[in-house]
């Protein structure tokens, strides 16, 4: 994830760069095998709806949803009894993820051309193809979190698959989009905003942090905590691509930059001014910080080290 030198303690006393090449290989190495089905052995799948699926999901993307969910199982006491429902909860985070950009990408949602450095699926496989590739890669996020050989416990599977269904359903990113194509061209107030905002991008990033937690060992405490912190890093991300939207180039982003102005779409940016928006994504990254402070958990170095890259990102 590239970012501008953090500040604080988190940077300070915890080794970013070998925690996050560790998790990132991961979850690569996990994506690069499920992403073609194979623990369906001797099932015929289309190779072409395979190769839209691998093309959305792999070689790109900052990987910040799963890092959230395995920073949080490493900070509420992560033992390896649950490290693998944990790496299977990161992988269908991001399966969700990269879906939902399949979709808002096509002509009748944001109609983009480029995505994470590339052409969009839509343009690569055809309309069909992409929206055919995202209903699979969504199917396939919750076939990760029910696997049938005892790895995960069924209460974990369960519990999983709930929140990941509430993150991404009406009540979350897909309502939030809705909201977000019904919004273009009206001006929305900052509470209108913020609501749209924390179910369109914040719910998941929110969701992924809830879902590492309950792989780990979670006390009440802490789970309030964390999902304080989650919904402050998730609007706080919007807030931050608002910013970035105006003051980025495309070759930077790996999307088209200044395209939320060209469709009219109400912003952060548009509603407070570009300094005033700064300002706010400072205040979520405290108020995310002060969750962390509350939470009693030991070890939450990860998670602040995650805070410091969503608000000093430059992509």
């Amino acid at each position: 994830m590239a970012s501008a030198k953090p500040d604080g303690v988190a940077a300070q006393d915890f080794a970013w760069e070998p925690w996050c090449q560790q998790h990132l290989a991961a979850v690569e190495a996990a994506l690069d095998r499920w992403v073609c089905l194979a623990d369906a052995p001797g099932l015929r799948q289309p190779a072409q709806l395979i190769d839209a699926m691998r093309y959305a999901v792999l070689d790109g993307g900052k990987r910040l949803r799963p890092l959230l969910v395995l920073a949080a199982f490493e900070a509420t006491g992560g033992a390896d009894a649950g490290r693998t429902a944990a790496l299977r909860a990161a992988c269908a985070v991001e399966l969700i993820h990269a879906y939902s950009l399949v979709h808002d990408d096509l002509p009748c949602m944001d109609n983009d051309v480029l995505r994470r450095g590339k052409p969009t699926v839509h343009v690569q496989f055809g309309e069909a193809g992409a929206l055919l590739a995202g209903d699979a890669l969504q199917a396939l996020a919750f076939e990760f979190l029910t696997p049938q050989d005892g790895s995960v416990a069924p209460a974990t599977q369960a519990r999983l698959c709930g929140l990941l269904a509430r993150a991404a359903g009406s009540a979350g990113m897909a309502g939030g989009q809705a909201i977000d194509l019904a919004a273009v061209g009206q001006a929305l107030n900052e509470d209108a905003l913020r609501d749209m905002h924390q179910r369109k991008t914040g719910a998941l990033l929110a969701g992924s942090v809830l879902m590492g937690a309950h792989c780990g060992a979670p006390s009440e405490t802490a789970l309030a905590a964390l999902s304080d912190y989650g919904r402050a890093i998730g609007l706080a991300f919007q807030v931050v691509d608002d910013i970035l939207d105006v003051t980025a180039d495309s070759a930077t982003l790996g999307k088209t930059a200044g395209k939320d102005a060209d469709q009219d779409k109400p912003t952060y940016v548009s509603l407070m001014g570009l300094e005033r928006s700064r300002a706010y994504a400072q205040e979520l990254l405290n108020q995310a910080t002060l969750a962390l402070e509350r939470s009693t958990l030991d070890d939450t170095r990860a998670l602040r080290a995650l805070a410091l890259r969503v608000v000093h990102r430059v992509n």
